[in-house]
């Protein structure tokens, strides 16, 4: 029983540092593999205003308090939350498009899995220095 913990530590552990390097010998299934590469690489090179949601939801919850009192004031925080939510939808619709025209082009259409798609959309949800792997592409280096 010690021996298979340790070993599962091992591998988490080796797991998490291929996570902070890039290293596909040891990502975890869900990362490995140049369809997910890609679709990171596409995900990263770009902006997102998903990526800027939770920081704008934050300052939103934080103008609320302060709006409290003026109702007037708290509509216009409202409405720029829906506006961000909607736009963050929109760019997660035109992100999906996006890489399922390039994942068909690149490797064809019996190669992209389900939820192929779906992992790239989340990914432009969270903010860029938290993403694990860690992105190996700067902003504007779409893969080819």
């Amino acid at each position: 029983m010690k021996n298979a913990k340790a070993k599962n530590r091992e591998v988490r552990d080796r797991e998490y540092r291929a996570m902070q390097t890039g290293d596909e010998r040891y990502l975890p299934i869900r990362d490995k593999g140049p369809v997910r590469r890609w679709v990171r690489d596409h995900v990263d090179a770009r902006w997102s205003v998903g990526e800027f949601f939770l920081p704008v939801s934050m300052v939103v919850v934080f103008a609320t308090f302060l709006a409290s009192s003026n109702p007037q004031a708290g509509i216009v925080v409202l409405g720029v939350l829906y506006l961000v939510v909607i736009v963050a939808m929109i760019d997660a619709f035109l992100l999906g498009r996006s890489l399922r025209r390039g994942l068909n082009k690149k490797f064809g259409a019996d190669k992209v899995v389900k939820g192929t798609v779906m992992y790239g959309v989340l990914r432009s949800f969270q903010i860029r220095r938290t993403r694990l792997p860690r992105p190996q592409v700067k902003r504007g280096e779409f893969p080819g």
